[in-house]
C-alpha cells in the first residue's frame, strides 16, 4: 500500500502533461491551415473574403461549444468529453486531407471549432481537478501551451506544404497521427471529474456581476482587440507579408505567424510577477504601438524587419491578453464564473468573427495591402480605449 503512493502521483503528473500537451494540439489544429490558405486561394480561385469566412465558421463553432462543454463535462465527466473532441479533430482532419473546395473546408473548421472549444473548456476544468489549488499556474501554463502547439503547427505546417510530397495533405496526415496517439493516452486516463452533477444540459447564459462590470469591461475590451488581431494574422496575414516582402516560400508566412505565437507564450511565460492590471494595459498599449509600426515596417519589403514586428506584436498580445484573463480571473466570484467567462469568450470570439469578415470582404474591393492599415489603426485605437479603461479604473481604486 506504500509503495502505491509514489505511482498515483507519477500518474496524476502525467495526466496533468497530457491535458497541457493536449490544448497545445488543439490549438495547433485551429491554426495549421494558416500557411496554406494562400495555396488554397491560388488553386481553387477563392477570394480573400472565402479565406476569412472559413476561419470564421472554425470561430462561430468554437464559441458554441465554449458555451456548452463545460456543463456537458460536470454533467458526464471530462474524459468522454475529451475523448469526443479528439474524435472530432481527427475527422475534420480527414475531410482536410479529402477537400476538393471550400464546402469541404468549411466542414472541416466548423468539425474542428467546436473540438477546440471542447478541449479549451473541458481541459481547463480538467487541470483544476487534478491540481485544484494552483488554478492561476494551470491557466498560465496553459495558455503558453496554447501558443506553442500554435507555433509548433504552423510552422510546421508550412516547412511539410512547401517541401513535403503531397503539401495540401501530408500536414493534416501527420497531426492526424498525433491526434491518434493522444487519444490512446487520453483512454488510459483516469476520470478527474469524481463529483457528477444533475440536471439539464443547458447553454451557459453570459452575465457579469454588477460589482465587476468596470473590471469585466477592462479586461474585455483588451481581448477584443487582441483577438481581432489574431483573426486576420491567421487568415490574411501571411499572404500580405508574403506580397510586401516578395517571399512567397511558405516557410517564411509560417515564421511570421508562429513568431508571433511563440513570443506571446514567452511573455506570458516570465510576465506573471507583473501585476495583472499593469500587464494588460501595458500590453494594451504595446499593441496599439506594433500594429502601427506594422504598417511602415510592411512598406520597407524588408522580410527580417517583418518577423522583429511580428515578435514584438506577439509579445504585446501575451502581455495584453494574458493579463486581462489574469486580471478577470482574479475578481471574478466563484459562484459566477461559468457565465462571466461565457460573456468574456462571446466578447472574444466575436472579435475573431467579424472583423475577420470585414477585412476579407474589403480585400475583394481593395488591395490587401491597401485595407491592412485601415484595420490596423482602427484595432490600435480599441486597444488604447482598452488601456484608458484599465487606467481609469486604477485611479478610482
Amino acid at each position: 500500500m506504500v509503495a502505491s503512493a509514489p505511482r498515483t502521483a507519477e500518474t496524476q503528473r502525467g495526466a496533468y502533461s497530457l491535458l497541457l500537451v493536449l490544448s497545445g494540439v488543439a490549438l495547433g489544429v485551429s491554426g495549421l491551415p494558416a500557411p496554406l490558405y494562400g495555396m488554397y486561394e491560388e488553386q481553387w480561385h477563392l477570394s480573400p473574403l472565402s479565406t476569412t469566412l472559413v476561419f470564421a465558421v472554425y470561430a462561430v463553432a468554437a464559441l458554441a461549444a465554449v458555451l456548452v462543454a463545460g456543463k456537458v463535462s460536470d454533467v458526464v465527466g471530462r474524459k468522454p468529453v475529451l475523448i469526443g473532441a479528439v474524435v472530432a479533430m481527427i475527422v475534420g482532419l480527414g475531410i482536410f486531407l479529402l477537400a476538393d473546395g471550400m464546402a469541404m473546408l468549411m466542414l472541416a473548421r466548423v468539425i474542428h471549432g467546436a473540438a477546440v472549444g471542447s478541449i479549451v473548456v473541458a481541459g481547463a476544468a480538467a487541470l483544476l481537478d487534478l491540481r485544484p489549488d494552483h488554478g492561476v499556474r494551470s491557466g498560465q501554463l496553459s495558455g503558453v501551451a496554447f501558443n506553442i502547439g500554435m507555433t509548433v503547427a504552423i510552422v510546421g505546417s508550412a516547412v511539410l506544404a512547401q517541401y513535403a510530397p503531397h503539401p495540401m495533405r501530408t500536414p493534416y496526415a501527420i497531426v492526424a497521427v498525433l491526434c491518434a496517439v493522444l487519444g490512446i493516452g487520453l483512454f488510459a486516463l483516469r476520470e478527474p471529474h469524481l463529483a457528477r452533477t444533475r440536471g439539464p444540459i443547458r447553454i451557459a447564459k453570459p452575465a457579469v456581476p454588477p460589482e465587476i462590470r468596470a473590471d469585466f469591461w477592462f479586461a474585455a475590451l483588451g481581448a477584443t482587440a487582441s483577438w481581432s488581431v489574431l483573426g486576420v494574422l491567421l487568415s490574411l496575414y501571411p499572404s500580405l507579408a508574403a506580397q510586401q516582402t516578395h517571399v512567397h516560400n511558405l516557410v517564411f508566412g509560417g515564421a511570421v505567424v508562429g513568431t508571433t505565437a511563440f513570443s506571446a507564450a514567452l511573455a506570458q511565460l516570465f510576465s506573471t510577477r507583473i501585476p495583472a492590471r499593469r500587464s494588460a494595459i501595458v500590453g494594451d498599449v504595446g499593441m496599439a504601438i506594433a500594429l502601427i509600426l506594422t504598417v511602415p515596417v510592411l512598406a520597407t519589403h524588408s522580410w527580417p524587419m517583418v518577423l522583429v514586428a511580428a515578435a514584438f506584436l506577439g509579445a504585446t498580445f501575451g502581455l495584453g491578453f494574458g493579463g486581462s484573463l489574469r486580471h478577470l480571473s482574479h475578481v471574478v466570484p466563484a459562484n459566477r464564473r461559468g457565465e462571466t467567462m461565457s460573456a468574456f469568450y462571446l466578447m472574444a470570439y466575436g472579435a475573431m468573427t467579424v472583423p475577420t469578415i470585414a477585412a476579407g470582404w474589403a480585400a475583394t474591393r481593395w488591395p490587401l495591402g491597401e485595407v491592412f492599415p485601415w484595420f490596423a489603426y482602427a484595432v490600435a485605437a480599441a486597444c488604447l480605449v482598452a488601456a484608458g479603461v484599465g487606467a481609469i479604473s486604477s485611479r478610482r481604486r
